[in-house]
């Protein structure tokens, strides 16, 4: 497969500059998360690495370019997290036969069409994804189909994807990554979905519209052993556990952003 050549942060993005959700008229289930140690410290260092990106000079001209190389980045590191580790220059020539990371690299590149409907019509846009992550990897019967025993927790996923908040947008889309990744609603190409849904909720809630930061690279950077120990603290519902979750999700949100300076850096030098 060619990696992307229009990534997520085409038009329909560079439009979107939404603010984060208003808050609910009654009480708010993620306000709380807040208070949980070390998360609103961690919170406010991903919006500001974040924000920094956004203010390159670069996004003023090349912000389609950036887009499509976080796009692709980001492609080749969750496919990592998966075990398919290919070097980014091979992903860059389209030489790529391995089924995950064309999986990755088909969902990445149709983020951009998904953001308007992500917060209408969630399980359709979950579907979707994963039809893209799984086409080679699943029968045909199987894609988009989440299983039964995941019904009920995939529905409280999509109030939160549809419901309003005063939660920022980082922890938002923390918790969609933990849940989706958590309950593993499909049997192949759960969390290349995951970690999708996870940088969707960001691009629509606001905290990259443009969609030039790459936390998958952050997940990466952190490492996969992090990455699988942060989830079992979120699977077990501890305090500590969901806090060392969203702890993580906003340290590889930070690194993510610092991969998209890196990039607007190489743009700037041509």
């Amino acid at each position: 497969m060619r990696p992307p050549t229009d990534g997520p942060g085409a038009a329909a993005l560079g439009a979107r500059r939404g603010a984060p959700r208003s808050r609910p008229a009654g009480p708010d289930p993620l306000a709380p998360l807040l208070d949980l140690p070390g998360v609103r410290d961690a919170a406010e260092a991903a919006r500001t690495a974040v924000d920094r990106l956004l203010g390159h000079k670069v996004l003023r001209r090349e912000s389609a370019g950036v887009s499509s190389e976080s796009a692709l980045r980001g492609a080749r590191a969750s496919a990592a997290l998966e075990g398919v580790d290919v070097p980014l220059a091979q992903v860059r020539t389209g030489d790529v036969s391995e089924p995950t990371l064309q999986g990755a690299l088909r969902v990445s590149v149709a983020l951009g069409s998904m953001v308007e409907t992500w917060d209408r019509a969630p399980g359709q846009v979950l579907a979707r994804m994963h039809v893209l992550a799984a086409a080679d990897l699943a029968p045909a019967d199987d894609l988009g189909r989440p299983s039964a025993q995941a019904g009920p927790r995939l529905g409280g996923v999509f109030a939160l994807v549809t419901g309003a908040t005063s939660a920022p947008a980082v922890l938002v889309a923390a918790v969609v990554h933990g849940e989706l990744a958590a309950v593993e609603p499909f049997a192949v190409g759960s969390g290349v979905v995951a970690r999708a849904a996870g940088r969707l909720t960001g691009i629509a809630r606001g905290l990259d519209p443009k969609a030039v930061s790459v936390p998958e690279v952050g997940f990466a950077e952190l490492g996969a052993p992090a990455h699988a120990a942060a989830l079992a603290g979120y699977r077990s519902g501890t305090p500590e556990g969901v806090a060392g979750w969203l702890v993580h999700c906003a340290r590889a949100t930070e690194l993510g952003a610092r991969e998209g300076l890196a990039i607007c850096e190489s743009l700037l030098r041509g």
